[in-house]
This record gives C-alpha cells, structure tokens and sequence, in this order.
C-alpha cells in the first residue's frame, strides 16, 4: 500500500494533491492519506522523507517521490510497465 502525504484540502478538485489522488485511484493504487500541516515548518514528516516541505509526496515501495508532476509520470511509468507485463494495449 502506499502513502500520500497531502494538504488539507477537503476536495480532489482544487490542488495538486487532489490531482495525484485522481491519478492514484484511476490506476487502482491503494493508498493511504496523511494530511499535512497547513504551514510548512510545521511538516517534520515530510522534510525527513524528502529533504522540502511542500507536498505532494508519495511513497510507494521503495520509492518516494514528491511534486505531483513527478508522481503522475511515475504512475504512468507503473502502469505502463503492467500493461507490457500482462500483453494488454
């Protein structure tokens, strides 16, 4: 299972977060969700996982990955990794 470290926007809709969570979701991920602190020097976890504070930030496997562009190509990367696994088009 992954994890994904967000903000505390109450919907998918209005930020990045909301766009990997869509993203997540439509790739059949199972994740779980960590809401941050809305200020950012109150985001220890995320500063020990990354080495920033902006979220963001997925962990998955061995992987972590933050910057929610990064963290679609990686899910498209997963994806497409499957469909040549399982012969799919």
């Amino acid at each position: 299972m992954a994890t994904l470290y967000r903000c505390k926007t109450p919907t998918d809709r209005l930020c990045a977060c909301g766009k990997v969570a869509r993203r997540l979701r439509r790739a059949g991920i199972d994740f779980e969700e960590v809401r941050v602190a809305v200020m950012k020097r109150d985001r220890p976890e995320v500063e020990d996982l990354t080495g920033q504070r902006f979220v963001p930030v997925l962990v998955h496997r061995d992987e972590v990955i933050h910057d929610s562009h990064r963290i679609v190509q990686y899910v498209d990367y997963l994806e497409s990794r499957e469909e040549s696994a399982t012969g799919a088009r």
